[in-house]
């Protein structure tokens, strides 16, 4: 079933909307659990009054539970939705109302619990509770065999052969997980009612039906790995007979994997040619990155260089100004103030010349440091492209061995189940 929930205050707007029988045909109280008070109204007043102890404004968690309309959905189930609901938001044994409303022939359920944890008296927190309620309603739908609507569907898992380079590396890193395998074979199952929607269904995730050597009926990824169709659906033998028809209809395995092996190899030569792209694109851009700092740093060294010819000319100016001139010059050698004032000038001169080399060098090795920096971070994505590189190879060469016969293959696949 369908299951919305969020966080929320306002709990006697809630009791009302919640009680609202102009809005629907007819509402059902069905459980109060936690509260003093017999009414919706007043648990959700209790719950609000609580509230108040703590800084929390959204105090209060509220879920629809919506099953299909085709179902006839029993009250236990939806009692044992909501405790699954409960456990995987961490709120068992908070104090809880659940509602039940019917309208247009359809009947839906609410749950409301308070957030409030009167003994820490603060607030639970509740991550990710989205994501948690989309895997646990696509649970509910397998698990009850209804068919998952569109949303519900996973549509991160496509089919390998439509993947960009980068899709496919994630996918690599990512691996393998056997829930989310098996979960791939039921939504197909669920959402396909003839052998050739089930087969395109598998196809789109990437998996082909094929005919197995003792167990009639499997499915085949892109690595080669090789999965029981009854097994990994959930179902009987006979059922996936009545879907697919009679064996003999389809490829063997190695037949199949010689069709994977051809896609996947037609694949491969497009990231190769999108990698070939990336790897001169980027050729033009260290080029461009080395030059555009070789420029900047030939301007800044320019820069201060001009700068400390300026400073140099000035200093040398008030140096010689020093130096008194005529009578007052001649006296100033006769009685040795021309000599230590032309030795002051000399020390002078020379610490100037030591804090501009200083400030020279300062910048040389501060331009080093970036030039290695640059060619540390090209070095470093050369390197990737080259993996990158030998990993397609080896991609190419994993496909080309699907052509020959490999139990190895298969024995990965059921390694699975396990």
């Amino acid at each position: 079933m369908i299951l919305n929930g969020n966080q929320r205050g306002g709990g006697l707007k809630l009791a009302a909307h919640l009680m609202n029988v102009v809005e629907n045909d007819h509402v059902e109280v069905h459980e109060l659990r936690g509260f003093c008070s017999q009414t919706l109204r007043g648990a959700l007043q209790e719950t609000d009054a609580v509230a108040k102890g703590t800084q929390c404004k959204q105090y209060l968690f509220s879920l629809s539970l919506s099953p299909p309309e085709t179902e006839r959905v029993p009250i236990a189930e939806f009692g044992a939705a909501v405790a699954e609901v409960e456990k995987k938001l961490g709120l068992v044994g908070q104090p809880r109302a659940i509602v039940f409303h019917e309208k247009n022939g359809r009947r839906h359920a609410h749950a409301v619990w308070s957030r409030i944890d009167v003994n820490k008296m603060k607030a639970i927190n509740l991550p990710f509770y989205h994501n948690r309620l989309t895997e646990l309603s696509k649970d509910l739908f397998l698990q009850h065999d209804w068919r998952l609507p569109d949303g519900l569907r996973d549509r991160e898992n496509r089919n390998p052969t439509n993947f960009n380079l980068a899709e496919w590396q994630q996918a690599k890193r990512a691996g393998k997980d056997a829930r989310a395998v098996k979960r791939v074979f039921q939504e197909a199952w669920q959402v396909s009612d003839t052998a050739a929607a089930f087969a395109h269904a598998l196809e789109e995730k990437g998996y082909y039906v094929a005919r197995g050597d003792r167990r009639g009926y499997v499915a085949i990824d892109v690595a080669g790995d090789v999965f029981a169709i009854p097994k990994w659906v959930g179902v009987k033998t006979r059922q996936v007979r009545e879907k697919l028809g009679d064996a003999k209809h389809y490829r063997s395995v190695d037949e199949t994997k010689a069709v994977i092996a051809l896609q996947m190899q037609s694949a491969v030569s497009k990231w190769e040619e999108d990698l070939g792209r990336r790897k001169k694109a980027l050729t033009k851009q260290w080029a461009q990155d080395k030059a555009k700092l070789k420029d900047r740093q030939h301007a800044e060294r320019d820069r201060l260089m001009q700068r400390q010819t300026a400073q140099q000319v000035e200093s040398a100016r008030k140096r010689q100004s020093r130096f008194r001139q005529g009578l007052s010059g001649l006296w100033d050698r006769l009685r040795g103030e021309h000599t230590r004032i032309r030795r002051e000038n000399q020390r002078d001169a020379w610490q100037a010349s030591q804090r501009d080399q200083k400030q020279r060098d300062e910048v040389i090795f501060r331009h080093l440091e970036e030039r290695k920096l640059l060619k540390r971070n090209i070095d470093l994505d050369r390197a990737s492209l080259n993996d990158q590189v030998q990993g397609l190879e080896l991609d190419r060469a994993g496909f080309e061995a699907l052509r020959r016969p490999d139990d190895r293959s298969t024995q990965r696949g059921l390694d699975l189940q396990k």
